[in-house]
């Protein structure tokens, strides 16, 4: 059994507690941007392919506590590398410290990596390592002198789903689009709006959601490459995630955008994510556009004046929005950072839930109709 830590968006710990459950994990702990589970290497496999909201799924390798480098290399040397890492294996390392005595990360690094080699030597009887076989990505975390140290199952990070070959400008992230479509409740038989769908993130992942298309079934992973990880799990996981999608299911996303580009995209993305049957798009202004006799969830991430257009043209998309949303049978889930936005939209949300965008802190406004 391997101890899983999934580090996610702050406020989506929940979220990736219930999709780890899902996955056959137990004993679920959530934390402040991170939940730890347990987990065979099905589990593993599954959670890599299925998890929509998670970052990564790390293997914890071992947890210590130093406040000297003696303790950190002691503490690392005693983890069975040569049961992890082949000859060949490339092991380079990363992490953060905070709040510990040990605050410089190349310092660590460096004892870290010092500890892999020499218990590598010993086991291997070889004084070099060329590190030009598959990657062993070692990451640790230094918290008020406690160390993790961490193995990436993943490789890239989960948001990379394969599909977005392009994207536009300030796209939405694929874990946290689908974080707000969880809390949406987006369903099988539902329709979804987006009326500033950009690359069209938000669409796609509620139409996998709604056709239970696991987000990973594009791409590979890490540990998948690995001799020392059993390549069945994954070969297991995959076949049971085809199984399991439903191309019955009723679902229809509707996006608009006002560049012609982000529309045409938009229609890529779905093709190449294998939900264009599922969703249209049109070039329209939003601030203009009167959408009439809607039923369904509404569901965007408009421009918040950080990067794109003024505070005066993103108060005209709150307004019209506003506008949208009373005049149709539309529940609303709406992520910006503007503090003024429920006085632009014309109404107080029914329920707010504090999201980061990137590093930005945003506020998730939901509207139940």
């Amino acid at each position: 059994m391997y101890t899983l830590v999934c580090p996610c968006i702050f406020g989506l710990e929940k979220i990736v507690s219930f999709e780890l459950r899902r996955v056959g994990a137990t004993d679920i702990v959530a934390d402040n941007g991170k939940v730890t589970a347990r987990g065979d290497a099905l589990t593993v496999a599954k959670a890599n392919l299925g998890l929509r909201c998670a970052e990564r799924v790390l293997i914890q390798l071992a947890q210590f506590s130093a406040t000297s480098f003696e303790d950190l290399f002691q503490g690392t040397y005693a983890i069975d590398w040569a049961g992890i890492i082949p000859q060949t294996g490339a092991f380079p390392v990363k992490g953060w410290s905070l709040g510990s005595q040990l605050a410089s990360i190349p310092d660590c690094q460096s004892i870290i990596k010092k500890a892999a080699v020499e218990k590598l030597k010993a086991a291997y009887g070889i004084s070099w390592f060329s590190e030009t076989g598959e990657k062993y990505q070692i990451q640790f975390s230094i918290f008020k002198d406690q160390v993790s140290i961490l193995l990436d199952t993943s490789g890239d990070g989960l948001h990379k789903r394969g599909y977005r070959r392009r994207q536009g400008a300030a796209p939405i992230k694929e874990t946290l689009a689908a974080g707000i479509i969880d809390l949406a409740r987006v369903r099988p038989g539902d329709t979804v709006y987006d009326p500033l769908c950009g690359s069209g993130t938000i669409l796609i992942e509620a139409a996998m959601r709604a056709m239970n298309i696991a987000p990973g079934l594009q791409r590979s992973f890490a540990a998948e490459q690995w001799t020392t990880f059993p390549k069945k799990a994954f070969a297991d996981a995959r076949r049971q995630a085809l199984d399991e999608i439903d191309r019955s299911a009723a679902f229809e996303g509707i996006g608009f955008d006002i560049d012609p580009q982000a529309a045409q995209l938009t229609a890529e993305n779905a093709k190449l994510a294998g939900v264009d049957s599922r969703i249209t798009v049109q070039v329209q202004d939003i601030t203009r556009h009167k959408l009439k006799d809607a039923h369904g969830i509404l569901i965007t991430n408009p421009p918040y004046g950080e990067r794109l257009l003024t505070p005066a043209q993103c108060s005209r998309i709150h307004q019209a929005l506003g506008a949208m949303c009373h005049h149709n049978d539309l529940k609303s889930y709406i992520i910006t950072s503007s503090d003024r936005f429920e006085e632009e939209f014309g109404k107080k949300a029914d329920r707010r839930r504090k999201l980061y965008n990137g590093e930005l802190k945003c506020q998730l406004y939901m509207y139940f109709k």
